[in-house]
C-alpha cells in the first residue's frame, strides 16, 4: 500500500511537473488547501527541517509553480503560495486523483466505505 501511494505521488508530481521532484508533492497538496501560507506554518504542516521546506520551495519556485510574497504581519517572513499556472496544474491532478478515488470507490459496499473510513479515523487519532 505504501509503495503504491509513493509510486502515485510520483505520477502526480510528473503529472504538475515533468521536472518536479517527488519529494515536493505534499509541498502542493498543502498549497492547494490554502491561497497561502507562511514559510513557518509550512515547515509544520510538512513537519520536515526548515532548510529542507526552503530548498523545495526553491526549486518550484525556479519552476515557475510558486511564489513568495513578503509577509504582511511580518516584515521578516515570508509567505508562499502558488502561482496561476501551479493552481491549474494542481486542481488538475487533484480532480483526478478525486475521480480516481470516487470510481474505485464506487464498486464498494457503502457500509465497506464506512468502515474504512471509521478505522482510518483511528488510526489517524491513536497515540504514538
Amino acid at each position: 500500500m505504501w509503495r503504491q501511494g509513493r509510486s502515485r505521488a510520483r505520477l502526480r508530481a510528473h503529472a504538475i511537473d515533468p521536472a518536479l521532484d517527488p519529494s515536493s508533492y505534499p509541498l502542493f497538496t498543502i498549497l492547494a488547501r490554502h491561497d497561502s501560507m507562511p514559510m513557518s506554518q509550512l515547515v509544520a504542516a510538512l513537519e520536515l527541517d526548515k532548510s529542507t521546506v526552503t530548498r523545495q520551495v526553491d526549486a518550484v519556485v525556479r519552476l515557475g509553480l510558486v511564489e513568495r510574497h513578503p509577509d504582511p504581519d511580518d516584515a521578516r517572513a515570508r509567505v508562499v503560495s502558488l502561482t496561476e499556472v501551479g493552481r491549474q496544474r494542481v486542481d488538475a491532478v487533484v480532480a483526478s486523483a478525486v475521480a480516481e478515488w470516487r470510481a474505485r470507490l464506487s464498486k464498494w459496499d457503502p457500509d465497506d466505505i464506512r468502515t474504512l473510513t471509521e478505522l482510518l479515523r483511528r488510526l489517524e487519532t491513536s497515540s504514538d
